[in-house]
């Protein structure tokens, strides 16, 4: 009995979310995981290549909201040529601030830690602004991720782990890239 109250409360919450932005889900699923791989890749390489907070968060801040506006056009087209029944300037909307909104809490550290912040066990600042990036990424893959598998029934886990992977991968690319791309040009920072 305790189980079909806890079934119905379950189901009656589910039936509450929002019904629109749950139509729109796609176009947050596209705006929140582009912004999440590229941007903490891009930020993973220019922490190293650079190793200044202010830099980064200048390049990071750029390539984000250029992205963002990029992104959202790019989803108006795709459901404008696909003729989807959502609004293709809804689901641009939607893809538009999700990428924003992630670039934004990505950035955040590098704007909030200073060249001058103590080291934390023998990290430097940048360093410890990009593991705060790593980390509040992680927490936007959980927090999204729970949102979907309860709304779609389907399991949290492998979507996470799913998610999680596929940013620490390519933000190991990236890394690899900022140094070899230091070391090619010959920066010394």
């Amino acid at each position: 009995e305790i189980a079909e109250e806890e079934e119905a409360h379950e189901q009656n919450m589910i039936s509450m979310l929002d019904e629109e932005r749950l139509r729109y889900s796609g176009s947050v699923v596209l705006g929140l995981s582009d912004a999440l791989v590229e941007l903490t890749g891009a930020l993973a390489g220019l922490t190293f290549a650079l190793q200044n907070l202010q830099l980064v968060a200048l390049a990071g801040l750029v390539t984000g909201i250029a992205a963002a506006f990029s992104m959202g056009a790019s989803e108006y087209l795709s459901s404008r040529a696909e003729k989807k029944a959502e609004s293709a300037v809804k689901a641009a909307f939607f893809t538009w601030l999700s990428y924003l909104v992630t670039v934004f809490l990505l950035v955040g550290p590098y704007l909030v830690f200073q060249a001058d912040s103590p080291d934390f066990r023998g990290l430097e600042p940048h360093v410890q602004a990009l593991l705060c990036t790593f980390a509040i990424g992680l927490l936007i893959v959980a927090v999204f991720n729970f949102y979907v598998s309860v709304v779609e029934e389907v399991s949290f886990k492998s979507r996470f782990f799913e998610m999680a992977g596929i940013l620490a991968v390519v933000s190991l690319i990236s890394y690899g890239i900022g140094i070899a791309l230091r070391g090619m040009l010959g920066i010394e920072v």
